[in-house]
């Protein structure tokens, strides 16, 4: 559920950025980058939310297949890899929010920034968003890893193929050799030395 939220914010900000995000000032009808005519943070924007949409569309395909996954090592590796990747781009997005919140906070008013406001913010807001829902993917990657000595996650071929591995078996014959008669099988004797039977 995190992973399809981070998804659509992905969506919204580098959708955001790249539909309204480059506008015309008053001086010259060239498109310009909306935060501050920085283009470097409208190419920020777009880039890790690109970077992220993919990510999430590989790593949701992964989650539906992670059970197939019968190599422990396998499993291990695509878990820290979602660990480091979830880590790194929480960084990443919270870069963009401060880089994108202070280019905004730097831009003159103008026509185009005024039209194309509310989605300059809108890829603030979300990018903000995606910081909190990639922490939360992080959060969520460090317990399964933590999980890995569980056996229900990466020990699933630990135990042995044979059912009856580790159990003693016996070869199926019996030896005469170690053959004891039954106890209590003698038979009884119905007067015994010294006591006489007794009459009813």
């Amino acid at each position: 559920m995190c992973r399809v939220v981070s998804w659509i914010f992905s969506i919204v900000v580098f959708g955001s950025i790249v539909n309204e995000g480059y506008v015309n000032t008053d001086k010259s009808p060239v498109l310009r980058c909306i935060y501050n005519s920085h283009e470097g943070a409208c190419s920020y924007g777009v880039a890790v939310g690109i970077i992220a949409f993919l990510a999430c569309s590989f790593f949701l395909v992964v989650d539906l297949h992670f059970q197939q996954i019968s190599s422990v090592k396998d499993r291990k590796r695509v878990v820290l890899l979602d660990l480091g990747f979830s880590g790194f781009w929480s960084f990443l997005w919270f870069v963009a929010f401060c880089f994108l919140a202070n280019q905004w906070q730097r831009t003159p008013p103008s026509q185009g920034a005024t039209q194309g406001g509310d989605a300059a913010r809108a890829a603030i807001a979300f990018s903000f968003f995606s910081i909190i829902s990639w922490v939360a993917l992080t959060v969520k990657a460090l317990q399964r890893y933590r999980m890995g000595t569980d056996m229900s996650l990466f020990a699933t071929d630990q135990f042995p193929t044979d059912p009856s591995a580790g159990y003693p078996t016996g070869s199926g014959v019996e030896s005469t050799e170690t053959y004891q008669s039954p106890p209590f099988s003698e038979t009884l004797d119905t007067s015994p030395k010294g006591y006489p039977v007794p009459a009813y």
